[in-house]
């Protein structure tokens, strides 16, 4: 008989990994678990927090509120300090009714106005007549009216960035006897003549129906800007922040308290 050969190979591992048991956890019933859901809507936040303290804004809008900031605790001089003293909102009111009757033409109705005067030249008749008189904006053109002494009103926005671009225009106005005033803000003049923003905006003259207005408008912006002379010596600034008046309070209530200790003991 055959003799069977034994088999010395080690045994196969199996490939099958352990099953670990999990310890079973108890559930707290005052904590109960609320897995957080990912799906729709799972991500809104609640409703009656504000998170606006946590949010990470725009630069520009740092920027603008840190500048804010710094005008209300430093010492603002005179000049740039005029620009916070704008025309109130009735004022404001009657002023844009009047400029917006003679905003300028968008330049689609400028094409179409050329247009016009072409065909009316190429037929030998009279070309349609546009406006008389008109809303003119630009830092370089309104200066030159200014000088010139043709504007009739100049209206300067409160918010330029930089300030210095329209700083030395009051003072300008002032010598050439021109009527300014300063309004909010250069989106609305802006608005006004088909532009984003627009640092200041002037007139040259109104027809007859408006004259009144203009009259009016003038009237209050000498008596406002051009001729007071309060707003020219005035320093704006100099208000601390609520953490330093509660600290220099307590202070002073220290020094109260020990100065009434101190008479106390010298039996004054």
């Amino acid at each position: 008989k055959k003799k069977k050969k034994k088999n010395n190979m080690a045994p196969k591992k199996s490939t099958k990994k352990p099953v670990k048991s999990t310890p079973k956890v108890s559930k707290d019933p005052v904590f109960p678990s609320r897995p957080r859901s990912t799906r729709i809507g799972g991500d809104i936040r609640p409703q009656g927090r504000d998170l606006s303290r946590f949010v990470k804004w725009p630069r520009y809008v740092r920027l603008q509120r840190q500048r804010s900031i710094l005008y209300q605790r430093l010492k603002v001089p005179p000049q740039i300090n005029q620009f916070t003293n704008t025309l109130s909102k009735n004022e404001a009111a009657s002023l844009f009714k009047l400029l917006n009757n003679y905003r300028p033409l968008t330049a689609a109705a400028r094409k179409q106005k050329a247009k016009e005067a072409a065909a009316a030249k190429a037929n030998k008749t009279a070309a349609p007549k546009g406006t008389e008189f008109q809303v003119k904006f630009g830092l370089k053109h309104v200066t030159t009216l200014v000088e010139e002494k043709k504007a009739k009103l100049v209206a300067i926005a409160c918010d330029v960035d930089p300030i210095e671009l329209v700083v030395w225009l009051p003072a300008l106005c002032r010598k050439m006897e021109v009527p300014f005033v300063i309004v909010k803000d250069k989106a609305r003049l802006g608005a006004l003549v088909h532009q984003k923003t627009a640092a200041v905006v002037a007139i040259t003259g109104v027809d007859k129906s408006d004259e009144k207005a203009l009259s009016n408008l003038t009237s209050m912006a000498l008596e406002s800007y051009n001729n007071n002379v309060d707003i020219v010596r005035k320093w704006g600034g100099g208000v601390m922040g609520l953490k330093t008046i509660a600290k220099l309070d307590k202070r002073a209530k220290q020094v109260e308290a020990e100065a009434a200790k101190l008479a106390k003991s010298k039996g004054l």
